[in-house]
């Protein structure tokens, strides 16, 4: 308590916390056998990452890619086509063609493949994937709340596109086997 009789925020905060953020954003999905959350991330076609977006994972995916789509739609109307994992397929297709304009096209797995395979268009998300989760913070779920967690991703992409700009151009490297006064003789 303090001098006015009136209780520290802080200590207000405390006794909200595990009311408000951890059963709002956690949940478990069956279908893919996630506990936590499941993050959702729309990429150009060089990797860059143009909107993330993280849920608790109980939310199916085509239910979310409807918000998805709308803030893309919104950010970057110059996009029409978006190629999409197959677990956004059915009435998603026609919702997004109708009031966005965006075609959705899906990637599928060949019929009686097991296992990792490299699927057409589908790499480049994969290896944007990769490029957050080298930012150690990114391999395990840390965070408390979903926006801080999107904050975190947004702030990774941001790092890796300014490496890419501020990077130098190399020079391919010489040879040293040939001086370069060298000229063949003619026969």
């Amino acid at each position: 308590m303090t001098v006015s009789g009136m209780p520290r925020m802080n200590t207000i905060r405390w006794r909200l916390r595990p009311l408000i953020s951890l059963p709002l954003s956690r949940c478990r999905d069956n279908g893919k056998k996630i506990n936590g959350r499941k993050r959702h991330l729309i990429c150009d076609n060089r990797g860059l990452v143009l909107l993330v977006m993280v849920t608790n994972a109980g939310v199916h995916d085509s239910v979310i890619a409807k918000e998805l789509l709308f803030r893309h739609a919104l950010t970057h109307p110059e996009i029409a086509i978006v190629w999409a994992d197959s677990a956004y397929v059915g009435k998603l297709l026609i919702w997004a063609k109708t009031y966005l304009d965006i075609t959705i096209k899906t990637v599928k797995r060949p019929p009686g493949t097991k296992g990792f395979i490299v699927l057409p268009r589908r790499w480049v998300v994969e290896r944007s994937w990769s490029w957050i989760m080298r930012a150690r913070r990114h391999c395990r779920d840390h965070e408390r709340l979903p926006e801080m967690s999107e904050s975190l991703i947004t702030w990774v992409a941001i790092t890796l596109m300014s490496r890419r700009l501020t990077r130098r151009k190399t020079q391919p490297a010489a040879r040293r086997d040939v001086s370069p006064y060298y000229l063949p003789q003619a026969a």
